[in-house]
């Protein structure tokens, strides 16, 4: 991407993607808000039966994509620049995994590292009493394995072939459709391709949209008890335009000279909300626990990976079960965020090489989300073990929000750590909704301009877009409309599997040509490059792209 002082910065939409997105959206809109019962049935029953007869689907998925990112980040192709052999990184390393991060996760990991542990004592796994101590030990563990290296392989897979196409191969444009060319042919032109881009892109604004309905009612109740304010439909619109006015901003200002500074506050905001709570909550038992829970992890990694309970569908009629219920809906989530997430950390990561891409996801966003969970999770646990919270009373009878402003409220600088969370709160989503509006906007241009910016006007439309869609879901019917929405995301989770199997499968066909003859043995996992280099082909067309760009003015990318 260019800087924002570049003239020849922005690139124009492709009004054949454009109208028709704004069109589809809008529609999808309308018809959860005038017709919620019926949509509501529908999205339902297409989930029972998803959870009935593909859960193997996505635990399966799961391992693959876990497995696939340590082939392709660690095997033959693990130094292969995303850009020319020379290219330097757009962004420091701080900054790239800054944004990275913080557009993948979002505001859910400030409100599920606090309440999901304390879903898990009272309804573990496998049997376990519920309110044991065992029970404590494996609610603080699960969150790891269900935020960790299984989950960020699942944004990563996607984001590899994205950034290969456009920075090695030289595809013109960021859309999914064009990087699974090798595979599609012609058809990522045709109709295939079309669906493709409205798959992502309904998912996009579905998942996104149920982010703002799952954070707006925790920092309105937040707000509410720091003010004093009733918790009504007035503040909830409040606090979304006062959120549009934050990450509108930073969509208007770029990502230069608004994401990157954004994120950067994010983080140490962040991280100065874990020493407080680490600090002031019982910090010998925090570790302790964490201590405890990665070796329960480690022990029990593929077991929880495969684990379906199979036999509960000789039951009649067929119960729900906790993987499903749990560790199947969670990949399914990170499926159905997974591709607009890539099309942004790919746009962010020329000049990497595909293990610094690997390492920066899968390790470095595990153990950002680790942190979380540890410390949050770990004092939400001991306020409930010790009798200073009634969580488990709190979540039942008054929601999420209440719960997670109940453990923060309990902390002893809590007239610090309140107005914190609830900053972190807004900067946490922003970020998200910044990145997404950012892609989507992306999808919309023309050919031909990946080395570009969307037009500001383009990127605030989405922005705009996103923040009315969450704010209908409030008034269309607020928990209701949310669960359709989101449980609707998950259902797209299925269509779009398949779809990142055609980008991976579309990837290692353009790695065998492109590296045809460079290996003295056959087989994927072989001795990495010592050298950081695409083949020579590709180099010199890199080189030529570079001097014809130099030659008409088009500026430094």
């Amino acid at each position: 991407m260019t800087k924002d002082h570049n003239p020849r910065k922005f690139a124009p939409i492709e009004p054949v993607v454009f109208f028709p997105s704004i069109a589809i959206v809008a529609l999808a809109a309308i018809a959860m808000i005038a017709f919620p019962a019926q949509a509501a049935a529908k999205v339902s029953a297409s989930y029972a039966f998803i959870m009935k007869n593909l859960s193997s689907m996505f635990m399966f998925f799961g391992f693959f994509a876990f497995a696939t990112v340590i082939v392709l980040g660690f095997g033959r192709y693990g130094n292969t620049r995303l850009g020319g052999p020379d290219e330097k990184p757009e962004f420091s390393t701080f900054s790239w995994i800054s944004m990275l991060f913080c557009a993948g996760i979002g505001i859910g990991i400030m409100i599920w590292s606090v309440v999901e542990p304390i879903y898990y004592i009272s309804n573990p796994p496998m049997g376990i009493k519920p309110q044991s101590d065992l029970a404590y030990t494996w609610a603080h563990m699960l969150p790891l394995f269900h935020w960790g290296f299984s989950a960020w392989a699942i944004y990563c897979l996607p984001t590899i072939p994205i950034a290969y196409s456009v920075y090695v191969r030289r595809e013109k444009i960021f859309r999914i459709s064009e990087s699974s060319r090798p595979i599609l042919g012609k058809q990522a032109d045709g109709a295939v391709g079309k669906f493709i881009e409205i798959v992502v892109l309904l998912g996009t604004v579905g998942a996104i949209g149920t982010s703002l309905g799952l954070a707006i009612p925790l920092i309105s109740r937040l707000l509410s008890s720091m003010f004093g304010a009733p918790d009504d439909l007035f503040l909830k619109s409040a606090v979304t335009v006062i959120l549009f006015v934050l990450f509108g901003g930073s969509v208007y200002l770029g990502i230069e000279k608004g994401l990157k500074n954004l994120t950067r506050f994010n983080v140490w905001g962040a991280i100065l909300l874990l020493f407080l709570v680490l600090g002031f909550g019982p910090t010998g038992f925090i570790f302790d626990l964490l201590s405890n829970s990665l070796g329960l992890l480690f022990n029990n990694f593929f077991g929880l990976t495969f684990q379906t309970e199979p036999l509960r569908l000789l039951e009649t009629p067929v119960r729900e079960s906790w993987p499903q219920n749990w560790t199947v809906f969670y990949w399914a989530w990170w499926v159905a965020y997974a591709p607009i997430t890539a099309l942004f950390v790919a746009s962010i990561s020329r000049g990497r090489t595909i293990k610094e891409l690997v390492l920066a996801e899968c390790l470095w966003g595990t153990l950002g989300c680790w942190i979380f969970m540890a410390i949050f999770g770990a004092y939400s646990l001991y306020a409930q073990k010790s009798g200073l919270v009634d969580v488990v009373g709190i979540q039942a009878n008054s929601g999420d929000p209440a719960a997670c402003l109940a453990v923060m409220s309990s902390l002893g600088a809590h007239w610090l750590i309140v107005p914190l969370y609830a900053i972190m709160c807004f900067v946490f989503l922003a970020t998200t909704l910044q990145a997404a509006s950012y892609s989507l906007a992306n999808l919309c241009v023309k050919k031909g301009h990946s080395d570009k910016q969307p037009e500001r006007w383009n990127r605030m439309l989405w922005a705009s877009l996103v923040a009315v869609f969450g704010l209908g879901i409030l008034v269309a019917g607020g928990e209701k409309a949310l669960k359709t929405v989101q449980t609707s995301t998950i259902v797209g989770g299925v269509i779009i599997v398949p779809i990142i199997l055609v980008l991976v499968a579309s990837l290692f066909k353009s790695l065998r040509q492109d590296f045809a003859g460079a290996f003295p043995t056959g087989g994927i996992v072989a001795p990495i490059f010592k050298k950081e280099a695409a083949p020579l082909s590709l180099q010199k067309n890199a080189a030529a792209e570079n001097a014809e760009d130099q030659g008409k003015g088009g500026g430094a990318r």
